[in-house]
Parts: C-alpha cells; sequence; structure tokens
C-alpha cells in the first residue's frame, strides 16, 4: 500500500503530511548548516546558532510572549511539561507546608505521570479536578481547590481524546488573583487556537512541533515567564525556591561555570539541540504565516461536525463530547456497540486503509470519566490538510463495519 492510497486521520497524535518545505529545510541544513551552535566561533555554528535564535522569535511572537529567550527548546511537549513540573516543584521539596498542586481528569500521561509520582513520593499534595460530561472544566472548581499552599495549577489548553477547548483565561485570571503559577499544556491547540500568554495569564507552556504546527518530530518548546522561580535567586519571592534544571550539560556559551548558567534559554538547554529538526519547524512557522489559521480551524471544526452529525443519529455508535464541534480541536472521540476499539481500528486499517487511533490515547483518567476505561474508544482527528472525502469514507467505511 503506496501512503498515496492511506486516508490519515491520526494528526492528534502527530500531523501527516507536514507542511510544504519541511522536508526540504532539514535536507537544506543538514547540507550547508549543520554544526553545533554555540560551540564553535566559524560561520557554520553562527549560522546555526542564527537559525535557533529566529525560530525562537517566531515561537514567541506565535503565543504572544514578550521575550523570546524564554523559549527554550524541547524534544516534544512531554519532555518540556516534565522540565515545567520537576523545574518548579523539584526546587520546593522538603518546604514547609507541603507544595499543593492542582490538575484535571483530562490530562495526558504527560502531566499525571510525574504528578502522580511526585505525589506517592510524599513530595507533593495532589487534587484532580473533574469535567463536566461534556468534557470542560469547570475554571471556578479550580478556584474552590486552590489553598494556601497550592503552588501550581497544570492543565490541557485542548484534550487530545475529546478535542474540547479550555477557558484558559478565566484559569489564569484565578492564579494570578492567587498568586498561583499556571502551566498549560498546549499539544492539541498551538498552532490550532489562538494563544496569547499576556492575556491568558499563563506563566508556563508546553508545546510540541510535531502536531499542529506541522513540523517534524522531536521538536518542542518550552516558555518560561517572568513570574516563574528565577535560577539567578535561591529563594524567589514568586516562588519560595528556585527552579532546577531538567538536565544540565554543555551549552556553548559558558563552560567555565560549575553548574547550569543562570540565563534563559540555556539554564534548560544543556547539550546539543535537534539542529535539524528545528530548522524543519522554522519551514513549517513559515508555511503557517501565510494561511488563514481562523479558517483552518474552522475547516478541521466542519470535518470533526460531519462526523459527529452523521455517527449521533446511529444507536450502535456513541460519540464522546460535546453534539457542536465550535469548542473542539480536530478530534473526536467514538465507540461502535459490541466491537472493541482495537478492532475498529484495526479493521479500519487493514480493509480500508484509514488510520485512527484506539485505545485509552495516554490519557486514562478521563476515559474513567466517561465511563469507556478500559477499552477506550477510536479517535478520530482530522487535519489542515484532511478532506470532506476523507470523513466521507471513514463514515461509509465504520457504517460498513457495524452493519
Amino acid at each position: 500500500m503506496s501512503d498515496e492510497s492511506l486516508i490519515y486521520l491520526d494528526n492528534a497524535a502527530t500531523s501527516w503530511p507536514k507542511a510544504p518545505g519541511v522536508a526540504q529545510a532539514m535536507s537544506k541544513f543538514l547540507a550547508e548548516d549543520a554544526a553545533n551552535p554555540g560551540r564553535s566561533g566559524h560561520r557554520m555554528a553562527v549560522r546555526a546558532e542564527a537559525m535557533l535564535d529566529d525560530v525562537r522569535l517566531r515561537l514567541a511572537r506565535l503565543i504572544d510572549a514578550e521575550d523570546h529567550h524564554r523559549i527554550v527548546f524541547t524534544l516534544n511537549a512531554t519532555d518540556a511539561l516534565n522540565m515545567a513540573i520537576k523545574g518548579v516543584l523539584g526546587g520546593m521539596l522538603g518546604s514547609s507546608p507541603r507544595p499543593h498542586v492542582i490538575t484535571t481528569v483530562l490530562e495526558h500521561n504527560s502531566v499525571s505521570r510525574p504528578l502522580q509520582s511526585l505525589a506517592d513520593h510524599g513530595a507533593i499534595d495532589l487534587t484532580r479536578v473533574d469535567c463536566d460530561d461534556q468534557g470542560f472544566v469547570n475554571p471556578w472548581e479550580i478556584q474552590r481547590q486552590i489553598r494556601p499552599a497550592t503552588r501550581l495549577i497544570v492543565m490541557t489548553h485542548a484534550s487530545n481524546v475529546l478535542g474540547t477547548i479550555q477557558d484558559i483565561g478565566d484559569v489564569g485570571r484565578i492564579a494570578r488573583e492567587r498568586d498561583v503559577l499556571l502551566l498549560v499544556d498546549a499539544a492539541q491547540s498551538a498552532g490550532a487556537v489562538p494563544i496569547s500568554i499576556r492575556q491568558m495569564h499563563i506563566d508556563l507552556l508546553a508545546l510540541p512541533g510535531h502536531k499542529s504546527l506541522l513540523g517534524p518530530t522531536g521538536t518542542g518548546a518550552l516558555y518560561v515567564g517572568p513570574r516563574c522561580p528565577d535560577p539567578l535567586s535561591p529563594q524567589s519571592e514568586a516562588s519560595h525556591r528556585s527552579f532546577l534544571p531538567w538536565r544540565e550539560g554543555g551549552t556553548g556559551g559558558d563552560s567555565s561555570s560549575p553548574t547550569q548558567p543562570a540565563i534563559y534559554p540555556y539554564f534548560l538547554e544543556g547539550g546539543t539541540p535537534n539542529t535539524v529538526g528545528i530548522a524543519g519547524l522554522g519551514a513549517a512557522l513559515d508555511y503557517l504565516a501565510k494561511q488563514d489559521s481562523h479558517a483552518s480551524l474552522q475547516h478541521e471544526q466542519q470535518l470533526v461536525q460531519r462526523i459527529i452529525d452523521n455517527l449521533s443519529r446511529d444507536e450502535r455508535f456513541t460519540v464522546l463530547g460535546p453534539r457542536h464541534a465550535d469548542r473542539r480541536v480536530g478530534a473526536v472521540a467514538l465507540t461502535l456497540r459490541d466491537m472493541e476499539p482495537s478492532d475498529l481500528g484495526a479493521i479500519l486499517d487493514d480493509s480500508f486503509h484509514i488510520a485512527v487511533r484506539p485505545g485509552l490515547h495516554c490519557s486514562p483518567y478521563i476515559h474513567k470519566r466517561m465511563g469507556t476505561y478500559p477499552a477506550g474508544a477510536v479517535r478520530v482527528s482530522p487535519g489542515p490538510f484532511s478532506t470532506e472525502a476523507d470523513v466521507d469514507a471513514f463514515l461509509d467505511a465504520v457504517t460498513q463495519i457495524a452493519g
């Protein structure tokens, strides 16, 4: 089977195809500029460093961040989330009272697992806030859970299972009023939904380069805002403790310091970065800058609405989440009566050449909330290059399977 015959509806896992120009940019960088940035003074190294700085600046503009030096390159959103969670909370270990963290049932394991591990080791107290039957978290329920010891709120911008877009702006205002840091997982929203660090009052934001930004895998970023612990101050007033680096090593600019240089982004960027991938991410950002982002989101929402409208009328199917797609990104999860999601996904792949994602989607708590645990559901996630014909082929296939 050639890739041309595949109908790809798994963009919530990673986008495909990538933006035009990504592969060419990566190949060109490898051929001409693939030196180690900041490690040498020769022209190739200087050009590599300039490329990184340029992509940093464009990411900062994308999320409305004032200082692009606070954009830290990571391997993916998981890496960025671990860097943020363990960086903030690691600097508070041993404090009294024990730090309290609020998260939600919507979260991906990239959030749930590091937080649960810290809670299991007695390092933090953890509260997991519920959502409603449609998959939305009430910001005022988060406010109700804040205690004097609450130091961090961690939540997704858009559910990777249901696609539901959360009210981060209200949560951000609550966090500021109560002097709590807000970390946002933008894995499903960055590049699809407008994000303003300043208007939404976000302190830390984790994003991948390989999903709605249409870049290559192995790329991502963490934004670290000025309200976060200052690496220069071991007793930062805003945090009560210092921010700990997730990895430590060479930065190229300062080799004399016995610890990581206390300056962003290098404080959190130990080791050689994925320059080839970041060059591809830069090309993806160039492509996105020429597109109508609102129209692209509407296109994906219309495709999701087409799935909801058709399958909600069929009693053999259960469609999870809201019936209107205007509060979703391009993702919808469903089940078929008397068939395991894994079997449905396998038949779609083997017999119809349609790629979807069955299972728990690394988000077990929301499946428990929706009653689809432990088998999970089938997630369908069209992307910017998906068509009505693709969705209609999926609808025809699942109808045949159901029959």
